[in-house]
């Protein structure tokens, strides 16, 4: 079955990381009478004007929670990053302590907190979590990109992965909402039905029509979302200063 745009959109969003998402529900009451800022266009129309715009992006800020389907666990997420594979942010899973993840050339630098590293060190021994906690909490480490343990991060850096292609999904059931701000700035809203799943977009009013947010909810799954900010911004992505444990070579 073909997939709605926004139903597209936010499955591509969270795909890199091997996620499934839902995210918040929005107003659904459409203007009956459109007005102002894309008057006169149906909520297709704005959708693929949207999708143009912001799968045209050389960089973005990704900010927000997505559900984790191999450990039915909750991934929260606050990263920036651009079409040369650069990254820089924080991920939290369940809300389990902090890693810093940095991603530029062929290189991946992480730095976990002591409570991250204990909540992924679960079914391991008190003896060998606690030297874990005690070699890398609070420490930057490296990976190559090119190494099997750093992939599956490397592709939360894949903005082509993450903005996808979904400019030719199907738009037919994108409803135009009301007008409302997101963070301050103008917007539209546009929801979409996918099954059980609802899906509402905030797409900016004023300037280039980007994406602003996406939220969902999926049957009883907890509500998610995602914010989308700082397009064509440059990445704040530098090699760390000080010592850097080379994982690799600790697994080689």
């Amino acid at each position: 079955m073909r997939r709605t745009a926004l139903a597209a959109l936010c499955l591509a969003a969270a795909a890199t990381a091997g996620l499934t998402t839902g995210c918040l529900p929005g107003q659904d009451t459409a203007d009956s009478k459109p007005k102002g800022p894309f008057a006169g266009l149906s909520g297709g129309e704005i959708a693929e004007r949207a999708f143009k715009a912001t799968t045209g992006a050389s960089s973005v800020r990704m900010k927000g929670r997505i559900a984790d389907d191999e450990s039915k666990g909750t991934i929260d997420i606050d990263l920036a990053l651009d079409r040369k594979g650069r990254c820089a942010g924080t991920m939290s899973m369940d809300g389990q302590g902090k890693a810093d993840l940095i991603r530029t050339g062929s290189t991946v630098y992480m730095k976990y907190d002591e409570a991250f590293l204990r909540a992924q060190s679960e079914g391991e021994s008190k003896a060998d979590t606690d030297a874990a906690v005690a070699m890398l909490a609070g420490k930057w480490t490296r990976m190559s990109v090119k190494g099997q343990d750093a992939k599956d991060i490397a592709s939360f850096c894949d903005l082509d992965s993450v903005l996808g292609d979904v400019s030719d999904e199907d738009t037919a059931g994108t409803a135009r909402g009301k007008s409302t701000r997101v963070d301050g700035t103008p917007a539209i809203t546009l929801h979409e039905k996918d099954g059980k799943d609802s899906y509402t977009a905030y797409v900016a009013t004023e300037g280039t029509p980007y994406l602003l947010r996406i939220d969902s909810t999926s049957g009883a799954a907890e509500p998610e979302h995602l914010t989308f900010g700082d397009y064509g911004r440059p990445v704040p992505a530098k090699k760390p200063v000080g010592k850097i444990i080379d994982l690799d070579a600790l697994g080689g």
